[in-house]
């Protein structure tokens, strides 16, 4: 578990990110680096957005949602999907597939 703990303040700690979120596969909060309204909120709509992805895409294996305001990305697996959460405007690049953060 600590190993888990230090990869979510590796994460964190780059700039832009606003937070970071290990959900399981029921949409159940594990861990986060944010307050509980937040996370309660981002878990249960990328929990429903990544179902229905799941259910038009064969395989999901990365997912990201930029808007005006931030951007979040989605690293699902098959216990757990790990959510980030950052400003586009500093471009901080975190779970993008071609990079090795994680």
């Amino acid at each position: 578990m600590a190993e888990v703990e230090e990869t979510l303040k590796q994460l964190q700690s780059q700039k832009g990110v606003q937070g970071i979120m290990v959900v399981d596969t029921e949409g159940i909060p594990i861990n986060s680096t944010v307050d509980n309204p937040t996370t309660e909120q981002h878990a249960t709509l990328m929990h429903n957005f990544i179902l229905k992805a799941q259910s038009t895409v064969r395989e999901v294996t990365f997912l990201r949602i930029h808007s005006k305001k931030n951007e979040v990305m989605v690293a699902p697996d098959e216990d757990y999907f790990l959510i980030a959460i950052q400003n586009p405007a500093e471009q901080a690049i975190l779970l993008d597939p071609r990079h090795s953060l994680i």
